[in-house]
């Protein structure tokens, strides 16, 4: 069969189907917004609020203990483990296990690497692979924790006053989750499993 025999045939086929107009195109304007929305889902409207609540009541708690002690239990990756409890209970990097596991594991972590190597930005960015990787065997992932190693390597904090407070701190963000989940009246209960 030679391609003049197809051509035409092709040609009609075309021609026989209706044709649909074409869609307006929209203004470039319009388009603006849904882009920036983009497809993630939107939280329910008591949602933001109540994690919102929660994970600052906690971190305040935090602070409170800090200055009845004069130490600083608030530090960065406990900030975060309270917004992943309070934000998104349902992941595996919000649970019990992973919250308190994780950060007790980047911590011997960060002591290991601070003890061979002393402080340095080269050690720090080593230990929070290496406890990301310990995690990730240990079946204990929790994003925060890589940042718990960082600190003890750049900050070296006495490890007699840090890890008792930085348990004391994932098992308080655990509890203050357990309690606001109990509170809430609708969604899933955290946490979904402990260990």
């Amino acid at each position: 069969m030679s391609t003049d025999q197809i051509a035409p045939e092709h040609e009609q086929s075309q021609q026989a189907r209706p044709r649909t107009p074409a869609p307006a195109a929209a203004p470039a304007r319009s388009r603006i917004p849904s882009r920036l929305v983009g497809r993630a889902p939107a939280p329910a409207p008591g949602t933001v609020l109540h994690s919102v609540s929660g994970a600052t009541a906690v971190m305040l708690g935090l602070v409170a203990i800090g200055a009845a002690l004069h130490e600083p239990v608030l530090i960065p990756p406990l900030a975060a483990s309270a917004a992943i409890v309070h934000s998104v209970p349902g992941l595996p990097l919000a649970q019990p296990r992973s919250v308190i596991g994780g950060h007790l594991l980047c911590a011997a972590v960060g002591y290991a690497g601070l003890a061979a190597f002393g402080s340095s930005p080269w050690v720090a960015a080593v230990a929070a692979g290496a406890a990301l990787a310990l995690m990730t065997l240990a079946r204990t992932p929790h994003s925060p924790a890589c940042a718990t190693a960082v600190v003890i390597v750049l900050r070296t904090p006495d490890p007699r006053t840090f890890v008792p407070l930085l348990a004391g701190a994932a098992v308080l963000i655990v509890l203050a989750g357990c309690a606001l989940s109990r509170a809430r009246r609708t969604g899933g209960r955290y946490p979904q499993y402990w260990w």
